[in-house]
């Protein structure tokens, strides 16, 4: 994955924890993740489609993204209760959002979130993409950011009709 594909996430996901949130976020160094190694506990997914295609995923421990959805909401949270999923789907929205504003000139969609919950699930993307795996902590704990971008293909040009003779 192009290095350019992976700042606009990082810059995304320190802008949202130092505004929002009121914390610094330290970023771990970017690393493939292995198509079968498990997420966090709770995992929230956005998909790209356009100009860049694939997905983003923030993921976190139990423990922290109750921590997390605390401070984001300003009340606390349960875990398992829909203000969690709720919360972590916001968060991976303003993450997947604030990294599309910087694709400048591209058109891009984001999907609306989906959120998963359970212990050590797997999130499988695509299997042509590699998956950047980038550890993060906070005062909340830690976390990562996944993705599975890229540029889109452009579709293989149609081939010619046969010429026709006329008779």
């Amino acid at each position: 994955m192009d290095p350019s594909t992976i700042v606009p996430f990082i810059k995304s996901t320190k802008n949202l924890f130092e505004t929002m949130l009121q914390m610094p976020v330290e970023m771990g160094e970017p690393s493939i993740k292995p198509a079968s190694a498990p997420s966090f506990d709770v995992s929230g997914i956005i998909g790209f489609a356009g100009d860049y295609e694939g997905s983003v995923v923030l993921s976190f421990p139990a423990a922290t993204a109750v921590r997390v959805a605390s401070v984001f909401t300003g009340a606390d949270v349960a875990t398992g209760s829909d203000d969690l999923t709720d919360a972590v789907g916001e968060l991976v929205n303003m993450i997947a959002g604030g990294a599309k504003a910087q694709f400048s000139g591209r058109k891009i969609s984001i999907s609306c979130p989906s959120v998963v919950v359970g212990e050590n699930h797997v999130v499988h993307g695509r299997k042509d993409f590699a998956c950047v795996q980038i550890p993060c902590v906070c005062d909340c704990g830690e976390f990562a950011i996944e993705l599975a971008i890229r540029p889109a293909r452009a579709p293989a040009p149609a081939a010619a009709a046969p010429a026709v003779a006329n008779a």
